[in-house]
């Protein structure tokens, strides 16, 4: 009798045990059932928090769930990353990260609570968005070359808006200070839309901001923009020459915004939310409304998980190099 119940008790554990392995594959197979949570660690309005509503927007027709844009502002888009990175890993806690978010904050937060390579499961590379040198429109200098010029006889009268100690319009200026061996005087915001603010505003002297939060401005004329820090010139705005056209060659620079899960999200929900956002890339109106703001859409190869993970670790080690000396 003994000896049965032991043999009923295995039996009753091994058919646990196997019901808990399969729970994981039909819940990644029925995902997701509910709202999904897109944490966007800047305020609304700025550049990341743009691209994550155009994509997500049509992501969530593909996965038939709404997805929910939270955004989570302070400490240069560090502390919505540390919540994301905490997050359950079951596919319904996402974060629309970036250059500055998850590479350039390794070395500028020596006691990140987070690492972005080991702590995120990569879904995929959103859009790639180009860095431009802005001012007040009431800004003295006509060109690029006036405007250094102007930046290196002036350093302690100007201020420069940034979206705080990490952020893409920090890490960006920060580069270009480095390169004209300037120190001007800098000014946070919780996010790149109220820098935005200040810069039309005429609160701010100048900025280097990522093209998707500035071509309604610029084409407005409420600001200035001198250059774009990529190679050739970008098609929503022809006129704007390149860094190297307009006589600073070795300034160039270029943000990225990514979709990332925490670490431990199964495969196969890496994979839907993969699929979805491949979709929202190959979808004409999706591409337009990003072209439109500049922004450069990645190609296929750079599109899947892998190619993600690639970058991020390129990007630690590229803006490690930059930014550890001057911190």
């Amino acid at each position: 009798m003994n000896l049965l119940k032991r043999m009923l008790a295995t039996c009753g554990f091994s058919a646990l045990t196997a019901a808990g392995l399969a729970a994981g594959p039909v819940q990644a197979q029925d995902y997701p059932t509910r709202n999904i949570t897109m944490i966007v660690p800047f305020a609304a309005g700025g550049p990341t928090d743009v691209i994550a509503r155009i994509v997500t927007g049509h992501m969530q027709q593909t996965l038939g769930q709404t997805i929910v844009i939270e955004n989570v502002v302070g400490a240069g888009g560090t502390t919505a990353s540390t919540r994301a990175s905490k997050a359950a890993p079951d596919g319904y806690t996402l974060i629309t990260g970036h250059m500055g978010t998850h590479a350039a904050s390794v070395p500028l937060y020596p006691k990140l609570a987070y690492h972005p390579s080991r702590d995120f499961e990569p879904v995929g590379l959103v859009a790639g968005t180009p860095i431009l040198i802005l001012a007040r429109k009431d800004f003295p200098p006509k060109d690029l070359k006036e405007f250094v010029a102007y930046l290196k006889a002036n350093t302690d009268k100007l201020n420069e808006a940034h979206a705080g100690v990490g952020s893409v319009s920090y890490t960006s200026c920060q580069l270009l200070d480095s390169v004209l061996k300037i120190n001007p005087t800098g000014v946070p915001f919780n996010g790149t839309g109220p820098a935005m603010n200040a810069l039309v505003g005429g609160q701010v002297d100048y900025m280097c901001d990522q093209i998707v939060n500035a071509v309604p401005q610029i084409k407005g004329g409420t600001i200035k923009a001198y250059a774009v820090a990529t190679p050739e010139r970008n098609p929503s705005l022809p006129d704007v020459p390149t860094t190297a056209e307009a006589g600073l060659p070795e300034y160039q620079a270029q943000a990225w915004n990514a979709i990332f899960a925490p670490k431990g999200t199964p495969a196969p929900i890496v994979a839907k939310l993969n699929a979805a956002l491949v979709k929202a890339l190959d979808d004409e109106g999706v591409k337009k409304r990003l072209l439109d703001l500049g922004s450069v859409i990645p190609k296929p190869e750079e599109r899947t998980p892998e190619s993600l993970k690639k970058l991020v670790d390129s990007e630690i080690t590229k803006w490690s190099g930059v930014l550890k000396p001057l911190n």
